[in-house]
């Protein structure tokens, strides 16, 4: 068993913004996923202690700790050209309040076609991650954030693992 990005991604719209009374139907629409997938995820994830069945919503703590020790390494990011996207990492919403100047780096962004800012491309940790973040503003502090974890210097890293602690927490 191996957990894959969208299980991620599915651990954190539970944590942040969870559908009221969810579905795995509403939270795979939430999330541009099939039912199925949604479904695996959660799964996964209970296998991996990131899920508390009983109480049917993830278990914050180990999430927290797998969020800032484990996914700049189970899944790294692919940083590529300039392109026209939606804001992550440093210049996602809640980097940009919190972060002093000299900490913001490069303008990255998530691919996307109907995005209104243009800066250094930097792969979502899953494929709908840009639509999600134009309607979903929880989940474009809470992925910017882990974005900030995956690719900034210690600095930045300290920072975004405190303002994740706390939306989490």
């Amino acid at each position: 068993m191996n957990l894959l990005p969208q299980d991620v991604l599915v651990m954190l719209k539970l944590a942040v913004s969870p559908p009221p009374e969810w579905s795995y139907d509403r939270l795979a629409y939430q999330l541009g996923m099939s039912p199925s997938m949604a479904y695996s995820a959660v799964k996964r994830s209970t296998r991996a202690a990131l899920f508390d069945p009983m109480h049917k919503r993830p278990r914050n703590e180990a999430l927290i700790e797998f969020l800032i020790h484990g996914v700049k390494y189970a899944f790294p990011p692919d940083i590529g050209a300039i392109v026209t996207g939606v804001p992550t990492a440093f210049v996602s919403p809640e980097m940009q309040d919190s972060a002093p100047t000299d900490l913001v780096g490069e303008y990255y962004v998530w691919p996307y076609p109907n995005g209104e800012h243009r800066g250094v491309s930097l792969s979502p940790l899953y494929r709908s991650v840009p639509e999600i973040a134009r309607y979903d503003a929880a989940m474009h502090t809470a992925l910017g954030l882990l974005d900030s974890i995956r690719i900034g210097r210690e600095p930045e890293q300290k920072l975004a693992e405190q303002l994740l602690g706390e939306m989490l927490g």
